[in-house]
């Protein structure tokens, strides 16, 4: 592409300029170029085009130079360089025309004077109106792109700051379980560190990109599984997460906080539900958890901590306008739910 418009534009530019003046000049003296000597013919066109490439550099010259500007241009400036051009146009096509006139050995009438001006410097401004509208919109999209990128990384920022204020909680809370297991039954705190292991694992290595919602069920049954060993004998624990998710995509630990917040606040009853299912395309996981009839945390949701904040601000980011996020307390009892639109 750069090859046409550096060597083969600019010689269709010159045939244009020149079938332009034959025709404006042809009509207005009844003149068929055709008719004339070919050597005639052949001696304009060739200066012609010969000057168009000259013409395409000195367009392209005055476009970059006024795109050096770094500030965006007003109506003045814009006349400024139309003129600029008007006037390097006019001082470059005369000697032109009376280099054609005097090698064809024909005087240059007033016609001939008129017409190859007002034609050339058409050419030239046109030229120049779209190559210059062209780098502005060219430079618009290069800045939005670069708007963009910095968005994305803006974000990435974020999200990579969101997630690692789940690593210190997590290993917080593994680390006391197995400390306590050490001294009640060894074989207990093995299976706990296999568990932790595969948690760990997972949350190091998988959290580049989305992963099959099984990868993340299988983790949080891993993560249930830990905090059961910490849990007291009385916690009635329900885990349900239906057969059919399997290769869905999602982002990461998403899910966790939920589980996470149901354990940590878990009383009363002691009872936890843990649900994941699809409906069409629609993916659904909500935990609930008994709660203590009087329990002050519930009535300032701002006492739950970076855990479910941080969620909110993850679900905005990774899926904008794709998402429900609610939370509420009925008789005792605490839901939270994430519904996420399965692309």
């Amino acid at each position: 592409m750069k090859f046409f418009w550096k060597y083969v534009f600019p010689g269709l530019y010159g045939l244009a300029v020149y079938a332009t003046i034959r025709i404006v000049n042809d009509t207005t003296t009844g003149e068929k170029f055709w008719e004339r000597k070919w050597q005639i013919n052949a001696i304009e066109i060739v200066l012609v085009v010969g000057y168009a490439y000259l013409f395409n550099k000195i367009v392209l010259y005055f476009v970059n130079r006024f795109n050096q500007r770094l500030r965006l241009p007003t109506a003045s400036d814009v006349l400024k360089e139309f003129f600029i051009l008007f006037a390097v146009s006019f001082l470059a096509t005369n000697p032109l025309l009376f280099a054609v006139h005097f090698l064809i050995q024909s005087p240059v009438k007033w016609n001939d004077f008129a017409i190859a001006n007002v034609v050339v410097i058409l050419y030239v401004l046109l030229h120049y109106a779209i190559a210059r509208g062209n780098s502005f919109i060219r430079a618009y999209i290069e800045q939005r792109l670069q708007m963009e990128k910095i968005k994305t990384d803006n974000l990435q920022t974020e999200l990579k700051f969101l997630k690692a204020q789940y690593h210190p909680h997590f290993l917080f809370n593994a680390l006391n379980t197995i400390y306590f297991q050490m001294d009640e039954n060894i074989a207990d705190a093995k299976k706990s560190i296999e568990k932790f292991s595969e948690l760990l694992r997972y949350q190091l290595y998988d959290q580049q990109q989305t992963v099959p919602v099984s990868h993340e069920l299988h983790y949080l049954e891993n993560f249930i599984e830990l905090q059961k060993a910490r849990s007291s004998d009385k916690l009635q624990l329900r885990v349900h997460f239906d057969s059919s998710l399997n290769s869905e995509q999602v982002y990461p630990l998403l899910f966790l906080p939920l589980v996470e917040n149901a354990f940590k606040y878990a009383g009363g009853d002691y009872q936890i539900t843990i649900e994941a299912s699809k409906e069409a395309n629609l993916l659904r996981f909500a935990v609930a958890n008994s709660v203590p009839a009087e329990a002050p945390w519930i009535k300032d949701q701002s006492r739950n901590g970076i855990g479910l904040e941080n969620l909110k601000r993850r679900l905005e980011l990774l899926y904008p306008g794709k998402h429900t996020f609610t939370t509420t307390k009925k008789d005792n009892t605490f839901f939270a739910a994430i519904q996420l639109q399965l692309s």
